[in-house]
């Protein structure tokens, strides 16, 4: 029997849970660069759509994704989605999850996996971390609940281009040009980027050495919110070398121009399983593009979490495909 996850089922496994869903699968041997299926972008008329697959500790699951730039005008959602869960023994289907919400939990939670114990070492400093949120949506505030779920919050600011009325999960809304928006960079411990921005939405030389910036907005590589200037002082993580060489633009345009080497990008089972360790006098930027491991192994916690099975419900030692 498939069961449904609805949008506020998904949300109910929460962000703690979510984080510890993608650490746990990194640490229990899941490898994003080890020969999983990358995401398929099917050009639409009017936008596109996505397929997202991964196998990995006894389940299979496949998002279907489709975006489409001119919907807020029309008073609908950008992006909407559906995730389909089975076991993979049987390949037989299991749930279904509503997408949408699957990924405003899970993209959050691959950010704040590959930085939390630069967030709880910030937090341990400064009691309450302030925080710089360009875009508006569903990503910058997931972003914000996840960082809050983990460590302590003093201020958020959030920064779109016409700036407007304060969202509740904020402390005030300024517009891209105005002139405290640069201060509010300089000041803040976290920045993140989850915009429609195709050119970079802040100055890299804004941000202090100490400073975490979550970019979340682009999966193309002609994309990017943020500068060269950033990335070639930063050390910057990703899911996988070979996903953000052929998606990230951030990462893409930087190693274009030569601010950037490939071969010093750090991956997130590098920080987690692997020993690596981000110097703290460098910003840490996290770069993400999303892959359907992550999809994956968020909504195998969901739907544990509906059925009352405890634990992630991931076999820790499945060799994994994203």
């Amino acid at each position: 029997m498939t069961v449904t996850l609805d949008a506020a089922e998904v949300a109910a496994l929460g962000p703690v849970a979510a984080v510890a869903a993608v650490r746990d699968a990194l640490a229990g041997g899941l490898d994003p660069d080890g020969g999983g299926v990358p995401r398929t972008v099917v050009p639409l008329a009017h936008g596109q759509g996505l397929l997202m697959p991964a196998e990995y500790g006894g389940w299979y699951g496949v998002k279907v994704a489709t975006v489409a730039p001119g919907n807020p005008a029309r008073g609908l959602r950008r992006i909407n989605a559906t995730y389909l869960l089975h076991d993979s023994a049987t390949l037989t289907p299991v749930a279904l999850l509503d997408g949408v919400a699957l990924t405003a939990l899970r993209t959050p939670a691959v950010s704040v996996a590959a930085c939390l114990e630069r967030l709880r070492a910030l937090a341990a400093r400064y009691g309450g971390l302030r925080l710089v949120v360009f875009g508006a949506g569903p990503q910058g505030e997931g972003h914000v609940a996840a960082v809050r779920a983990h460590v302590p919050v003093a201020d958020v600011t959030v920064v779109t281009r016409r700036g407007g009325a304060v969202p509740g999960w904020a402390d005030r809304h300024p517009a891209a040009g105005d002139r405290d928006v640069a201060a509010a960079v300089r000041r803040a411990q976290v920045v993140v980027t989850a915009t429609s921005a195709r050119e970079p939405v802040l100055d890299g030389r804004l941000l202090s050495d100490e400073a975490v910036v979550l970019a979340v907005g682009s999966h193309e590589p002609d994309v990017r919110e943020v500068d060269g200037a950033l990335m070639g002082r930063a050390t910057v993580v990703v899911e996988s070398r070979e996903t953000a060489l052929r998606e990230a633009g951030d990462v893409v345009l930087a190693v274009r121009e030569g601010a950037l080497a490939p071969d010093l990008l750090v991956t997130l089972a590098d920080l987690v399983e692997g020993g690596a360790v981000a110097p703290a006098d460098r910003p840490l930027v996290v770069k993400t593009c999303g892959m359907g491991w992550q999809d994956l192994v968020v909504a195998v916690a969901a739907h544990r979490r509906k059925e009352g099975t405890p634990g992630s419900g991931v076999e820790s030692g499945s060799a994994g495909r994203s």
